[in-house]
């Protein structure tokens, strides 16, 4: 089976949009992890993708601005949240690479009820916001519910200058175009698409976090090998695509 090519601003492959939104001030931070810890975390029908024998675990931090639905205009207020996620990366049966979310904290209660009983997507209402202090963000969460009531992360960065020629790990990471999702007895790929990321340089100056292993990973051991920044992209979402059973 041949796996898709990582392609940094592939063409828009969907029609119609189902949902639409903007993702701010979004940093990245990765750690590997070997793949065969990973795969039993996977929807059937997908395993863990890699890049040169390795998988990685993200968490990103970042602004959800104007999610809206079609062509229609953004939800005001509801539609404009804080997001941590803790991820990781996927490739299914028909060779379409993706990303699985472990989590999802988000700020609005509402978006997080609908994305559970739609998608079943693991969205969890918790408090958050983001402090800037010049080059210095900091994303702070503690999750409300549904639980672990109480886990909390705390990540600060140092934004450094963009990057004209990511790495292909950086492509990698960064150049995803649908999730997998176990959705009511089915393995779901919705798609998306965007621009090309615009990324910059970032250094982790400090985190203390409990998300990824409340999202059933082992704690990142020693730095992150790859710390990212973008001032944010426009984001489109196909419909929800079913995967083949396996086997």
């Amino acid at each position: 089976m041949d796996i898709e090519p990582i392609a940094p601003a592939p063409g828009r492959a969907f029609r119609p949009a189902i949902l639409r939104q903007r993702w701010e001030d979004v940093t990245f931070v990765h750690w590997a992890v070997a793949p065969e810890v990973v795969a039993p975390l996977l929807p059937a029908g997908t395993r863990p993708d890699t890049l040169d024998g390795v998988s990685y675990v993200g968490l990103v931090g970042f602004r959800m601005v104007g999610l809206g639905l079609g062509r229609g205009p953004g939800v005001p207020y509801l539609g404009s949240f804080w997001e941590t996620n803790v991820r990781l990366y996927s490739v299914d049966d028909t060779g379409r690479r993706a990303v699985v979310f472990r989590s999802l904290d988000a700020s609005r209660l509402v978006p997080v009820l609908v994305a559970r009983v739609s998608l079943r997507l693991p969205y969890l209402w918790s408090a958050m916001r983001l402090d800037r202090d010049g080059d210095r963000y900091t994303y702070l969460c503690r999750r409300r519910w549904p639980g672990p009531v109480g886990a909390t992360s705390r990540m600060t960065v140092r934004v450094g200058g963009p990057i004209d020629d990511p790495t292909p790990l950086e492509h990698f990471l960064t150049a995803r175009w649908a999730l997998h999702t176990r959705a009511y007895g089915r393995t779901l790929r919705l798609p998306n698409w965007h621009p090309r990321w615009p990324l910059h340089r970032a250094e982790l100056l400090h985190l203390d976090d409990e998300l990824v292993t409340a999202a059933g990973l082992p704690a990142p051991v020693g730095p992150p090998v790859s710390v990212l920044y973008s001032p944010g992209v426009p984001v489109v979402f196909g419909p929800p695509v079913t995967l083949p059973r396996p086997g």
